[in-house]
């Protein structure tokens, strides 16, 4: 497919915008939708996550937890973003405003970090409501919205637990679940 311009072309950006839909067309998107790219407040961005993840196993699970149980948290996220969203291979599509596309751009790259999706989901519920409120516009929104920390907490099995105190009040080197007492000798240098 290739994009030209005729005499009849009066608004010279549609050729960028057709580009876009030929883009759109080839990872499969459903023409009607695709399509919309052509009007003026939508864009489109292709999101790579295929090489933020060096393991398979991790790749496919937060891809997997982008889209969710039968796609709920995809489609709760293209309601609040407003943007049609489509995930394919190593790559992340996108369709809508410049502000949905933002906001969805984070919250990909979030979850490819192994930051859930119902985070972001939860803060941009609250940032929605928040809109709505013309005394609230103009104010800082950061004492409504929830700030999630990340724990990490070292966990130890109880039995490494049980075999270090005893190692602690015996003071030896444990080998293989015995406990060997190691003799302190004192070293002397004559000159």
């Amino acid at each position: 497919m290739t994009v030209r311009t005729t005499k009849q072309t009066s608004d010279p950006y549609i050729i960028l915008k057709s580009r876009d839909l030929i883009k759109l067309l080839a990872r499969s998107i459903p023409a009607p939708q695709a399509l919309k790219i052509l009007n003026d407040e939508y864009y489109c961005d292709i999101i790579k996550i295929g090489g933020l993840v060096r393991n398979k196993e991790r790749f496919v699970k937060r891809r997997q937890r982008l889209i969710g149980p039968d796609g709920a948290t995809l489609k709760a996220l293209e309601l609040l973003t407003q943007c049609y969203i489509l995930v394919q291979g190593n790559t992340v599509s996108v369709m809508g405003t410049h502000k949905g596309i933002k906001k969805v751009r984070t919250v990909v790259l979030e979850c490819m970090k192994n930051i859930h999706p119902v985070y972001n989901i939860k803060r941009l519920m609250i940032m929605k409501e928040l809109e709505k409120d013309e005394k609230l516009k103009d104010e800082s929104w950061d004492r409504f919205l929830p700030t999630f920390k990340k724990k990490n907490v070292k966990r130890r099995k109880p039995h490494q637990l049980v075999v270090e105190e005893k190692q602690k009040k015996a003071g030896g080197a444990i080998v293989e679940g015995v406990i060997h007492t190691i003799p302190t000798t004192a070293i002397t240098i004559e000159d």
